[in-house]
C-alpha cells in the first residue's frame, strides 16, 4: 500500500517505523522530521484540502493521523469527502479531546465513572464551587487543546481560584481557557489505556504507564512525557473488564447516539482508586511516548490493523501481542520544558553490543537533517526503547542504549518504570 502518515514527532516516526519493517509499503510523511526521511518521503502540504487532493492524485491507500490538532480541525471529514481511507475520528467525534467540557458531559450522560466536576466560564461560579469543595488538592482544567499542559493541580483553594482566574482571563492558555472544568482530585495511580475502534467494534491494547513530570520522583512541571513502559503490572483482568464494560462499550454506544461514531484510537486516561477505574480524560490519538513502547509489542501488522479499523472491519482481525515488556526513555533538550533550546548535533556512538542491537529501538522526534547529520531541534528529541522478558531487563537495556546517544544539554529521567519495580 501507499501510506501517508500525518505528524512530525516520535509517535509518527514510530508508526512509520513499524510499517517500514513490514517491508511491503511505500511511506509518505507530512511534514515528518529529519529521521522520517530514512523511512519514506516527507511532504510540505499544510492545507488539508490540498493534501487530500494530493493523496487522491497519488492514489494513497491509507492515511494515518498522528496529532490531535489535525483531528480536531476536521481533516478526516475532508479526506472522506474525497473517498479516501483515513484512520482517525471525525471532527465531531474528536471533540472528546478538543473540549474537556464536551468529554466530561459525555461521561456524565452515559454514566461513565469520572470525578465530580463543574464546567463554567464564570469566575464567581468557579469561586463558589471551589469554596464548597471538601477535599484538597483541586484540579482546574482549560477546556481546549493545550498540548497536554492545560491541567493545574492546586494544593490550596486560593491556588485553585488563581488558576481559574488566570485561565478565564486568558493569561494561562489563551482561548483554550475561556471555559474551564474544576473537579475533585483523585488519589490513586494513573494508567494509559488504548482501544482501536471502528465505530462499533474495538480492540483493547495492553495498558501503559506514562511519566509526565520533568524530574525524578515525579517532581517539577508537567511535560509531554518523559518516558513510558508497557504492559504495566499495575492492572489486572478485573480492571480490564471493568474498563471494557463501564467505559469503552458505553462510550462507543453513546457516540453512535450522539451521531458521532468514534473511529480511531480512543486513549483513556484512567485513575485507579481502590481497584476501581475512574476516567480522567479521553484523547483521540495515541499517546506520546506510550505509542513508542506499545507498537513494537504488537505482532499483527500495524498497517493491517489501521486499515481494517478505517474501513469498519475491525472485527475480522485478531491482534496478537508479544509476551515481553518495553520501556521507553525520552532524551530532551537542555531547556525543556521551560523554553526553547538551540540546535545541537546528535552523535550516536557505534553500537557493537549484539544484545542491545537485537533488543532495543530508537524513535526520533525533535530532529532535523542537515548535510546528512541529525540535529536536536529542542523539546523531546529521541526516545530509546528497550525490550525484555521483565520490566527491569527492558529498562536496563533502554538506559544502556541512552548512553550511546549524545548532544549538548541532553537530559533524561533516571527512574522510568519505578512504580512497577518498587
Amino acid at each position: 500500500m501507499k501510506i501517508l502518515i500525518l505528524g512530525s514527532g516520535g509517535r509518527e516516526y514510530s508508526i512509520g517505523l513499524s510499517i517500514y519493517k513490514e517491508n511491503i509499503h511505500q511511506l509518505f510523511f507530512m511534514p515528518g522530521n529529519g529521521a522520517t526521511l530514512k523511512l519514506g518521503e516527507n511532504l510540505n502540504i499544510k492545507d488539508y484540502n490540498e493534501l487530500a487532493l494530493w493523496a487522491k492524485q497519488n492514489e494513497i491507500d491509507l492515511t494515518i493521523v498522528g496529532p490531535e490538532i489535525y483531528l480536531v480541525e476536521g481533516i478526516v471529514d475532508i479526506f472522506r469527502k474525497e473517498n479516501l481511507t483515513i484512520f482517525g475520528p471525525t471532527k465531531s467525534a474528536a471533540k472528546l479531546e478538543g473540549s474537556k467540557i464536551y468529554m466530561k458531559n459525555i461521561l456524565n450522560k452515559f454514566n461513565i465513572p469520572t470525578a465530580s466536576y463543574i464546567q463554567t466560564n464564570s469566575i464567581q461560579e468557579a469561586y463558589r464551587f471551589i469554596d464548597n469543595m471538601e477535599k484538597l488538592p483541586i484540579v482546574v482544567k482549560a477546556d481546549g487543546l493545550c498540548a497536554g499542559k492545560g491541567v493545574i493541580i492546586s494544593n490550596t483553594k486560593q491556588e485553585a481560584k488563581q488558576s481559574a482566574l488566570d485561565m478565564l482571563e486568558g493569561s494561562s492558555f489563551g482561548k483554550a481557557g475561556s471555559n474551564i472544568v474544576i473537579e475533585e482530585f483523585l488519589d490513586g495511580y494513573e494508567l494509559s489505556i488504548f482501544a482501536i475502534c471502528d465505530g462499533e467494534n474495538y480492540k483493547l491494547l495492553p495498558a501503559c504507564q506514562d511519566h509526565k513530570k520533568i524530574d525524578d520522583g515525579d517532581k517539577g512541571p508537567n511535560t509531554g512525557g518523559m518516558g513510558a513502559y508497557c504492559p504495566t503490572p499495575l492492572i489486572n483482568d478485573t480492571i480490564y473488564k471493568k474498563i471494557e464494560e463501564r467505559v469503552i462499550k458505553p462510550t462507543l454506544k453513546g457516540m453512535i447516539k450522539e451521531k458521532a461514531p468514534f473511529e480511531g484510537i480512543l486513549f483513556i486516561g484512567v485513575m485507579v482508586v481502590n481497584n476501581e477505574p475512574i476516567i480522567l480524560e479521553y484523547n483521540v490519538r495515541f499517546g506520546d511516548p506510550e505509542c513508542e513502547v506499545l507498537l513494537p509489542l504488537i505482532k499483527t501488522p500495524i498497517s493491517e490493523i489501521f486499515y481494517k479499523a478505517a474501513t469498519n472491519n475491525l472485527d475480522s482481525i485478531n491482534i496478537k501481542i508479544k509476551n515481553e515488556f518495553s520501556v521507553g526513555i525520552v532524551l530532551v533538550s537542555k531547556n525543556y520544558p521551560y523554553k526553547s533550546s538551540k540546535e545541537e548535533e546528535i552523535i550516536i556512538d557505534d553500537i557493537k553490543d549484539n544484545d542491545l542491537l537485537n533488543n532495543t529501538q530508537i524513535s526520533y522526534a525533535g530532529v532535523t537533517l542537515k548535510n546528512d547529520k541529525l540535529f536536536a531541534t529542542g523539546g523531546r528529541v529521541i526516545i530509546v526503547i528497550g525490550f525484555g522478558s521483565t520490566i527491569e531487563e527492558a529498562r536496563n537495556r533502554a538506559y544502556k542504549l541512552s548512553k550511546y546517544i549524545n548532544f549538548n544539554g541532553k537530559k533524561i529521567r533516571n527512574d522510568i518504570a519505578y512504580q512497577a519495580l518498587i
